[in-house]
């Protein structure tokens, strides 16, 4: 059997279950971030060019004011291997499309690991 609320305090009581209700969603928005920004960086070190020196070894995540960065610690390379670019002497090197996958697949799960985070 619940606990009686005297309707002086009706007010009170909602509010401290609302709080309480957004700290459980918060904690929840919080870890389903860290759980995919670690996934993205695990697919992201399998999945691209190895013989581009460190560069699959360098990814990494780190905490932004309101989500997870997945970043390469050789920035410069990101854009270059995965778009394609000119050559010196012209023509152009081929696109190594690596990080579009990885991307597209975590915002797909995002929000079947938030609910599955809630429950």
């Amino acid at each position: 059997m619940g606990s009686t609320v005297r309707i002086d305090q009706l007010a009170s009581e909602i509010t401290k279950c609302l709080n309480q209700y957004t700290d459980e969603v918060t904690e929840a928005l919080e870890q389903t971030k860290e759980n995919l920004a670690r996934e993205g960086v695990k697919k992201l070190k399998a999945t691209s060019p190895k013989d581009k020196g460190d560069y699959a070894k360098n990814w990494a995540q780190r905490k932004i004011k309101k989500g997870r960065a997945i970043y390469n610690k050789q920035y410069q390379l990101t854009h270059l291997l995965e778009n394609g670019h000119a050559k010196r002497n012209g023509g152009r090197v081929a696109a190594v499309v690596h990080i579009a996958p990885v991307e597209e697949e975590l915002h797909q799960k995002a929000a079947a690991e938030f609910e599955r985070a809630l429950k």
